[in-house]
């Protein structure tokens, strides 16, 4: 699966273990590692991350600690992701504290990734990838709560930096999810929203099926502005409604 290579990619060597449980918190807080899925084994791990048996140890300690996998010894044994862990991500009101300068920088730095991505993937993304993405687009549009849309959307977004073929963007794109996913699940609970997506995904698709470069760029950048303008006015209404 596209978005498990990117998750389970090298570490660089510097990276170590802080970074993976960068990266495997960001993947499992926002659904692209679903709740029960069984990680690979230790040793699996340290070969496809690129890094040793003890940082990958010490790694899945750091995550179990913090509540998001948990260890089933035995036979059929295994480190599995937490079903809880939505909650952790779903913060209660994250608009609170967030400006709309911050709101507008994260916006602007996620068009940059996405944008940047679908020129790319427009060049290099297969037949196989359109169906993929065309897949992940049509579990979005079926989905009925704020949560699974979220994490189909992800899905999608991660999926277009996968198929930039540039493992530094899909990386960014992994680690800025775990920003975006708990402000974006707000904006899914408006069915106009929702649809409103669903329909630039697809025609994202579209000219990116075509190879159609210029037009996947403005799309994608069209795509993550809208998000953000919704963000935004999210934000604006917050602050009108938690005035006395």
């Amino acid at each position: 699966m596209i978005t498990h290579a990117v998750i389970f990619a090298p570490i660089g060597q510097a990276s170590r273990s802080d970074q993976i449980v960068q990266r495997l918190s960001n993947a499992i807080i926002t659904g692209l590692l679903e709740a029960n899925e069984q990680l690979p084994n230790e040793a699996d791990l340290a070969k496809m991350m690129g890094v040793s048996h003890i940082t990958i140890r010490e790694a899945l300690n750091t995550l179990r600690a913090n509540n998001l996998i948990h260890t089933v010894r035995g036979r059929n044994g295994g480190s599995f992701v937490c079903e809880q862990t939505w909650e952790f991500s779903n913060i209660l009101n994250p608009f609170k504290t967030l400006s709309t300068d911050y709101l507008s920088d994260l916006g602007e730095m996620h068009c940059a990734i996405i944008s940047h991505s679908a020129r790319l993937a427009s060049r290099r993304m297969t037949n196989a990838d359109i169906t993929r993405l065309r897949d992940f687009v049509e579990v979005l549009s079926a989905s009925t709560t704020p949560e699974a849309r979220t994490q189909a959307d992800m899905r999608c977004l991660l999926a277009i930096a996968a198929c930039s073929q540039s493992a530094r963007l899909a990386n960014q794109e992994l680690i800025l999810q775990s920003e975006w996913s708990s402000l974006v699940a707000i904006l899914f609970r408006s069915e106009n929203i929702h649809r409103e997506i669903v329909d630039l995904y697809t025609s994202l698709i579209d000219v990116l099926a075509s190879h159609n470069e210029v037009e996947s760029v403005n799309i994608a950048k069209n795509l993550i502005d809208t998000f953000t303008f919704y963000l935004i006015e999210n934000k604006l209404k917050h602050n009108a409604n938690s005035t006395p």
